[in-house]
């Protein structure tokens, strides 16, 4: 098959290499490499590093939709498939048009819920029980093409949208595979998403990240899992920011203002919240590095009746 991958960040790399393996890939293309970093030196993203072990070219248009040299390079390829893992941008009509058999789109969430640019993120923060993958046939919307196949996954109580990323990172290359082969023999019967009320996962930034207290105990650690490892949910402490790591809801009631610090000890740190009793077990403060609350008050204090706050 002529294949031609699309993709930037970690996750779509074992996606990646088992088209790689599976079938071969003609051309990458990735976004152009970024500065990164205290000292800003240019850094390549994770899929072009992975290209340059197999030799395969790598483009990096700035727009693609705009680049006419390298889109006339695609239709000189007569290709079967382009395949899209989070690459950032998005294909003109033109280019969606040049493959065989379609552009088929890996997107980790239950379409059509948590389209968007952070669909595990959002899953985790609102508190949902399954996530999964969904592979589709990509049209001119954002995440709004014909559903090929789905894989589904369970989130439990304390996993992390970390956590839940490798774990979807590792099944998109099989269930890529498994669409590929579907598509190509003829197997999948497209579904249409339809006009069924979605979620929209927007990008993440570091100040949606700042706790609301006045939420539920539940809201919180969802938001707390959800943020983590990017961009952290915080708070401030005696005006000084706190990354909360991990939390955990308790089965404890207070009528303290919400986000008063009830109790601290070597089990965390207790706050109050709109219903239930927060408690914090793992923080970072700024330029330190992350901590168990129990390893952190060995030489630091943390004062009860103090109150958290934006």
């Amino acid at each position: 098959m002529n294949i031609v991958f699309m993709g930037t960040p970690e996750f779509a790399v074992p996606s990646f290499e088992a088209i790689v393996k599976e079938f071969g890939v003609k051309a990458v293309l990735t976004q152009p490499d970024r500065p990164k970093g205290r000292g800003k030196a240019l850094a390549m993203s994770s899929v072009k590093e992975a290209a340059l072990k197999y030799d395969i070219p790598v483009y990096q248009p700035e727009k693609l939709k705009k680049d006419k040299e390298l889109i006339d390079k695609l239709k000189a390829m007569e290709l079967d498939f382009i395949i899209v893992v989070a690459f950032g941008q998005i294909l003109s009509k033109e280019v969606l048009d040049i493959p065989k058999y379609g552009c088929i789109n890996l997107h980790a969430s239950l379409l059509p819920k948590y389209r968007g640019a952070a669909p595990i993120n959002f899953a985790v923060m609102e508190g949902e029980k399954t996530s999964g993958n969904t592979t589709m046939l990509m049209d001119v919307g954002l995440d709004t093409g014909d559903m090929l196949l789905k894989s589904e996954f369970d989130i439990t109580e304390s996993m992390t949208a970390g956590e839940l990323h490798d774990l979807l990172m590792e099944d998109g290359a099989k269930l890529l595979i498994d669409t590929i082969n579907g598509v190509y023999n003829n197997e999948i019967v497209p579904i249409k998403q339809g006009d069924t009320i979605t979620s929209y996962a927007s990008m993440l930034n570091k100040e949606m990240a700042n706790i609301n207290w006045q939420r539920s105990a539940e809201e919180i650690h969802n938001f707390v899992r959800g943020l983590n490892p990017f961009p952290m949910a915080y708070t401030f402490y005696k005006d000084k920011s706190m990354k909360l790591i991990s939390t955990k809801v308790l089965h404890e009631e207070s009528k303290e203002l919400p986000g008063t610090i009830l109790k601290v000890n070597g089990e965390g740190i207790r706050v109050s919240t709109k219903d239930k009793v927060l408690l914090i077990t793992e923080v970072q403060f700024p330029n330190k590095k992350p901590l168990k609350v129990s390893e952190y008050i060995k030489g630091n204090s943390i004062e009860e009746k103090e109150v958290l706050h934006k």
